[in-house]
């Protein structure tokens, strides 16, 4: 497979507002780097050209149904400006956003991802908050909550999370429409202290027994990863990782609680 075939069946909604800018950079470099100057094939195909814009809405009437594309593009964006966030692009991190996209796109698709990761990562001028709220205006909640997960892994991959990268993260959840609760609780899968178990479920320690197990379903049904079908088979690795915490912390309280 091609880059220009590759993109050109990749890219949906993600081609129109800010994101459609930055892509479009990208796409510009790639794309010049692979025809030496020649006409690109992407664009005799009828595809979008560098710095095209579609329609973009602030206020959108029906939110259309993120395709595994645009979620792809979104989590490049969004790891570029993660990696950079405490000024140090650690290769720990950038080895897990390719392990990650090799493991969800097999290898080929995932160099063709790595093509445009490396010219968006050359951007300095990327707006955190366009970029957020385009995705969560076009994005389904659980969908957002699929690329917090992912964020917070990249973070993690050489470690620990600092706190300027936690900081980032918790700003792009907040333009993202991610609640506090949701926050708490895809954050503390990556922590450990004694009350982590509670976090996942979203619930205090005061929760009875029968709050406990409320919780769970409720939890359960949010994280399954059947929530995050529609982004395609390759997405459900991750989805499933999710699920798996909140039945491990609530089997945590079982044990605990003895019920």
């Amino acid at each position: 497979m091609s880059f220009s075939k590759w993109i050109g069946g990749a890219i949906g909604w993600s081609f129109g507002g800010p994101i459609g800018a930055i892509i479009g950079l990208a796409i510009g470099s790639v794309i010049d780097s692979l025809s030496n100057g020649k006409e690109s094939p992407f664009l005799e195909q009828g595809q979008p050209q560098q710095g095209r814009r579609t329609t973009y809405r602030s206020e959108p009437r029906q939110q259309p149904q993120t395709q595994s594309g645009d979620f792809e593009v979104s989590l490049l964006i969004l790891s570029s400006i993660i990696i950079k966030a405490d000024g140090v692009q650690d290769q720990r991190e950038l080895d897990f956003v390719r392990e990650q996209f090799v493991s969800m796109y097999g290898k080929e698709r995932a160099n063709h991802a790595f093509k445009l990761f490396k010219n968006i990562n050359n951007q300095n001028n990327i707006s955190t908050r366009q970029v957020c709220l385009q995705i969560k205006q076009m994005m389904d909640h659980p969908s957002r909550l699929q690329l917090m997960h992912f964020l917070f892994g990249i973070a993690k991959a050489d470690g620990t999370v600092t706190e300027v990268e936690e900081r980032q993260i918790y700003t792009m959840a907040g333009y993202l429409g991610i609640s506090s609760r949701d926050y708490d609780s895809i954050k503390a899968m990556f922590y450990n202290s004694s009350d982590n178990a509670y976090k996942i479920l979203e619930i205090d320690k005061n929760a009875t027994e029968d709050e406990i197990k409320r919780a769970y379903r409720k939890m359960a049904k949010k994280y399954h990863p059947d929530k995050v079908i529609h982004l395609g088979k390759e997405h459900q690795v991750g989805a499933e990782e999710k699920f798996r915490q909140v039945q491990a912390a609530y089997e945590q309280l079982q044990k605990e609680r003895g019920f």
